[in-house]
């Protein structure tokens, strides 16, 4: 897969990719615009040019606000995520050139009070998607955002994803349309948060 080329999908306007890159931003805006006072913790899992958040913190008021930790494996583009966050004058997002599915890259930013796990669901095992959500209560902290995406292609495992996410201490506040070609979920974390183990792996790309 050319990923480089994958992203070029977010520039065409109505594209699926353009209109779920407009939906989870306007949940990220949501997210932010309820969050506690004070600092915020913000990670991204393949997290790739960074659109997801970075364009929503360019004018939200709480930018200063948030540190946020973006890890994607390829360089060329976590560089272009950097130069983006940097020409925005974004000095609280670091971008890390990394295996995001490696629970190491999180430590000192977990738990964090938003999780985005956008582009992930759709390309790695229903066992990988699994094993992420049981290790996602290991990244939020109490009453945490998370974000994440699926495409809606048969078999659907969106309404599993659901189920996973519930038995994890997940409440779900919002899910997009089945119709749709893809799927965005939202789900607050009311359960406990717990330790972060971090020498785990909880996804390998397919």
């Amino acid at each position: 897969m050319d990923w480089r080329a994958w992203h070029d999908d977010y520039d065409v306007p109505d594209s699926p990719l353009s209109r779920r890159l407009r939906t989870v931003q306007t949940h990220v805006r949501a997210a932010l615009d309820s969050a506690r006072p004070g600092p915020l913790r913000v990670v991204s899992g393949c997290a790739g040019q960074g659109r997801d958040l970075l364009d929503v913190l360019a004018d939200h008021p709480r930018r200063e606000d948030v540190t946020a930790r973006l890890v994607e494996l390829d360089p060329r583009i976590a560089a272009l995520a950097e130069r983006t966050a940097g020409s925005m004058g974004l000095r609280g997002v670091e971008v890390v050139v990394g295996d995001a599915g490696l629970t190491r890259q999180y430590l000192g930013m977990v738990p964090a009070d938003l999780v985005l796990l956008c582009g992930v669901f759709g390309n790695i095992t229903d066992q990988d998607v699994e094993r992420t959500i049981a290790h996602c209560p290991q990244l939020c902290g109490s009453g945490a955002t998370l974000i994440w995406t699926r495409h809606r292609r048969a078999p659907d495992l969106v309404p599993q994803i659901c189920r996973w996410f519930e038995e994890q201490g997940f409440e779900r506040q919002w899910l997009s349309d089945p119709e749709e070609r893809w799927g965005v979920g939202v789900h607050r974390f009311v359960g406990q948060p717990l330790p972060l183990a971090s020498n785990r792996r909880m996804f390998t790309f397919v």
